[in-house]
């Protein structure tokens, strides 16, 4: 690679982190355009991809490194801390990359963005890393606080955690959302089995796994699976395991009567069609005209007939709809996404506790207002990709507790996958990512009594 080349990477990894910080926008979808705009070359994209993700993920960590070389953090430009925490994460996690190499790259874009003075301070604070060595972590007494630092996860969350799960665990949990996740697909079995799917992908050139964990889906080992000609043609969609789980959970069978209320993008309303064998109807509701959209490209793609969109808050489906109407409800509903922080690592920066509540009281809202719209003795899924127990189990226990109507489905565990049933206890499931390295995700499984 030529120092050009590599400069240019380092220049637009720094022009991104800025840009998330700014804009608070999801660093996965500004990643991609970032790599067809600069033209990044393919063997760049993995370096793009490493410094902008690990600089992110390692920010708190990074900024405590800094702390002692940097005298007036506030008067420095933006730009030049996020430089300097691009080059600090070099020069601390990637080994395959010299010191001076990458001291001498943030030096040259120093020049190329400011001025002399701006590239001797960079310089001075670098080379008095190098010199002088890093401050130690352990340093830090107080246990959450070190976990929380040396993981890059905001205090509150880490003592959150800790009070809700145990330290261990929340250490293990906090250590896998530093690290990249796989990318999973779900193949279409209406279209044809896992076996062919994966030999097809395998002709195309990537490398493929089957999921121990989920009978109908495959992990990528190399390669991105939505650029091959088999995604185009509908043999599978991406979508991760955990989420996988849903459609099990919810049980729907041949020429029943499904709402998904709040479906978009389509991934387990598309899964729940096959599973019915593009038979019935799944209802796929959501508030976003641009994001129905995306369901019913999916739907199409797949080649599923059997899914009716309908944009609309699904507070109000009761105008929509007649009482008992519905054999299932899918509430698969807005959170926190504290399980999905391995791919939106800007994430855990911008979350506060306030959030949490609030999303509790719509997460409340939203399950009074579908219940009603469910057969007696039908199933109502209610899932988040969170791990928090405010926002699944308190939420599910206020839910059963103001509805009589409503109880735990014990049953839950005989339809799931037999790789998951030694998690289950009773009717709901809390997946922590590193439970089998998929999102963090809850699923509770709710009847309406006869």
């Amino acid at each position: 690679m030529t120092t050009k080349a590599r400069t240019n990477v380092r220049e637009a990894a720094m022009d991104l982190l800025v840009t998330i910080e700014k804009n608070q926008s999801y660093s996965n979808l500004l990643l991609n355009h970032a790599i067809n705009n600069n033209q990044i070359s393919q063997k760049d994209i993995g370096l793009l991809t490493e410094l902008t993700y690990g600089t992110l993920q390692r920010r708190m960590a990074l900024d405590f490194f800094l702390k002692p070389f940097i005298k007036d953090h506030k008067k420095l430009a933006d730009w030049i801390i996020h430089l300097l925490r691009l080059t600090v994460y070099q020069m601390v996690y990637l080994d395959r990359i010299p010191d001076r190499a990458a001291i001498y790259e943030a030096v040259e874009i120093a020049k190329k963005r400011g001025h002399k003075g701006i590239a001797g301070l960079v310089n001075g604070v670098l080379r008095s890393i190098q010199r002088e060595g890093l401050p130690s972590l352990n340093d830090v007494s107080d246990p959450i606080e070190r976990l929380s630092l040396e993981t890059s996860h905001p205090l509150w969350l880490v003592g959150r955690w800790v009070s809700q799960f145990g330290y261990d665990k929340t250490k293990e949990m906090c250590e896998i959302n530093l690290t990249a996740p796989m990318q999973i697909a779900r193949v279409n079995l209406t279209k044809m089995s896992r076996d062919e799917c994966a030999q097809v992908l395998e002709e195309e050139g990537f490398e493929i796994e089957k999921s121990p964990i989920i009978p109908e889906a495959i992990r990528s080992l190399r390669g991105n699976l939505a650029n091959s000609i088999a995604f185009k043609y509908g043999m599978f969609t991406i979508q991760d395991e955990s989420s996988m789980l849903v459609a099990y959970a919810l049980g729907a069978e041949k020429n029943e009567f499904v709402l998904d209320a709040c479906a978009a993008p389509g991934g387990k309303s598309t899964h729940i069609a096959e599973k019915m064998q593009n038979t019935g109807e799944v209802i796929s509701v959501d508030l976003h005209q641009h994001k129905v959209r995306l369901i019913n490209e999916n739907a199409r793609r797949l080649g599923l007939s059997n899914i009716k969109t309908n944009v609309s808050d699904s507070r109000l489906l009761q105008e929509k709809f007649k009482q008992e109407s519905f054999h299932h409800i899918l509430l698969d509903a807005p959170c926190s996404g504290l399980g999905v922080m391995r791919r939106k690592p800007d994430m855990k920066y911008t979350k506060t506790e306030k959030d949490l509540e609030r999303l509790s009281s719509i997460q409340q809202s939203l399950l009074t207002s579908v219940a009603p719209l469910l057969k007696k003795g039908g199933t109502l899924v209610y899932s988040t990709c969170t791990v928090d127990k405010e926002e699944n189990e308190y939420t599910v226990k206020t839910f059963l507790d103001n509805n009589p109507e409503f109880e735990g489905d014990l049953s839950l565990k005989n339809r799931m996958p037999e790789a998951i049933q030694p998690l289950i206890t009773g009717f709901d499931l809390q997946i922590f990512p590193q439970d089998f390295g998929s999102d963090g995700f809850y699923i509770a499984a709710l009847k309406r009594k006869v």
